[in-house]
């Protein structure tokens, strides 16, 4: 009989501890512990500016612990750390901050810098150029996977979609009004003279978003005297002048700076209306993203009122 009861009780025992062991198990104090702790671990890099204006558009901006220099964030986000050039970003730099993701367009680089992060298990993503609304909405999608936000990436593509349908309607006021505006844009360089952006380029793809015709028929970005802009009789002149500190792109001072320097402009119907505007330089990197879509929706604006 006493062994028997004793058989007895450690069996109890071992029930007693069995049930215990599972009560005190981790997963028995976490409801949800996955998707929370999957979330936290995103450490995000950002190379591009229009990557990094999707991702703050996509309420994202608390996973960054890294913007390139051609990206700006909000004053709230200025702790984030800034690294260099997008095409020549350094593998060191980017692994000391001990990033999980790496997100950038198909120009980030170099390669070398790309492999060493792969080879550090850091995931590395190179997104496709924006040239139309298809690749950005694919992008958005992209981005909202990444980042665990696939909500938000629904909703900003019913944003940027409207935002487009609402442009696509402008342009064709603009169409029906008659003869498109002629318009030059000019990229203004610190020691170096101010240069026409011809076709090809992303000022080239903003003038057409808005409705009006580029006057500059050659490719690329070339150099050009006050006596060859005078010829072309543009009736709006585009500026944009590449800075560290984007609020002082917009000011007056730009456009009294070039008349300045180039005062034969002021022959020109946009210099003798005064149609002198400045164009916000992010606007003018990453292809068809947030900044030249609100740059090309403002021009539209603008050339409707002239037309009024």
């Amino acid at each position: 009989m006493l062994f028997q009861a004793t058989k007895i009780s450690l069996s109890k025992v071992v029930v007693i501890v069995s049930a215990l062991s599972a009560l005190l198990s981790p997963s028995a104090f976490s409801a949800e512990p996955d998707v929370e702790s999957t979330e936290s671990e995103i450490r995000l890099v950002s190379a591009g500016t229009g990557v990094t204006e999707l991702v703050l558009a996509l309420d994202a901006g608390n996973e960054l612990v890294a913007i390139d220099s051609t990206s700006y964030v909000p004053e709230d986000l200025a702790h984030v750390a800034k690294l260099g050039y997008h095409r020549m970003l350094s593998a060191e730099g980017i692994i000391a901050l001990s990033p999980t993701l790496v997100v950038g367009s198909d120009v980030m680089g170099p390669e070398t810098t790309l492999n060493v992060l792969k080879q550090a298990n850091i995931q590395v993503v190179q997104l496709p150029a924006t040239n139309d609304e298809p690749q950005l909405m694919s992008n958005v999608d992209t981005l909202g996977q990444l980042l665990n936000r696939p909500d938000n990436a629904i909703k900003l593509k019913q944003d940027l979609h409207q935002q487009l349908q609402s442009l696509a309607d402008k342009k064709q006021q603009i169409s029906d009004a008659g003869a498109q505006p002629k318009i030059l844009f000019m990229l203004l360089q610190e020691g170096r003279g101010a240069r026409v952006g011809g076709k090809g380029t992303a000022a080239d793809t903003i003038i057409a978003l808005s409705g009006a015709q580029n006057i500059a028929e050659f490719d690329g970005y070339k150099s050009m005297s006050q006596e060859g802009i005078l010829s072309l009789q543009p009736d709006i002149i585009l500026l944009s002048k590449r800075s560290d500190k984007p609020a002082e792109q917009t000011n007056a001072h730009i456009a009294q700076e070039l008349m300045k320097e180039m005062p034969l402009l002021a022959h020109t119907p946009a210099g003798k209306n005064g149609h002198i505007q400045t164009l916000a330089p992010q606007a003018l990197l990453g292809g068809l993203g947030i900044s030249a879509i609100s740059a090309a929706d403002t021009l539209a604006s603008t050339l409707l009122k002239q037309n009024q």
